[in-house]
């Protein structure tokens, strides 16, 4: 099975995941920026700080959730748009989106359900994003 890397389309790769760091860009600053603020309770403290992990991270865990997408697509032969669809939609919500809310379900997060209930849809239109294109690129 990991002899797909040398199959996989790097190129698709990288346009997969720079596209689903700009909805990212778009979803976390303009759509939903004020309901994450009350979803993590931090809505009458200021903004943290900026930093080479808060702006560098979520690119590379982007990379890396296209990387593992792009390996499971090529191991899975993949080659339909429908079907790109339909692993986009399963991997959004079967991992994303689940994970999203184990994460927010622990005393650290003031609403956990509301937090995975506003990061719930990036994951998932992402998920659905990246496999449409590297599929799409095959």
């Amino acid at each position: 099975m990991f002899t797909v890397l040398t199959d996989i389309n790097w190129l698709s790769v990288l346009l997969a995941a720079i596209a689903s760091f700009a909805v990212a860009g778009l979803y976390f600053t303009k759509i939903i920026a004020k309901a994450y603020v009350v979803a993590l309770g931090r809505e009458n403290a200021p903004a943290p700080a900026s930093s080479p992990v808060t702006n560098l991270g979520p690119l590379v865990c982007v990379l890396v959730t296209t990387i593992t997408s792009a390996v499971l697509i090529e191991a899975l032969d993949i080659t339909g748009i429908g079907d790109a669809v339909v692993f986009g939609l399963i991997v959004g919500v079967g991992y994303l989106t689940a994970m999203t809310f184990q994460i927010a379900i622990n005393p650290n997060f003031p609403r956990p359900l509301f937090y995975g209930a506003i990061n719930a849809p990036f994951f998932i239109v992402t998920s659905v994003l990246t496999a449409s294109i590297i599929v799409g690129l095959r």
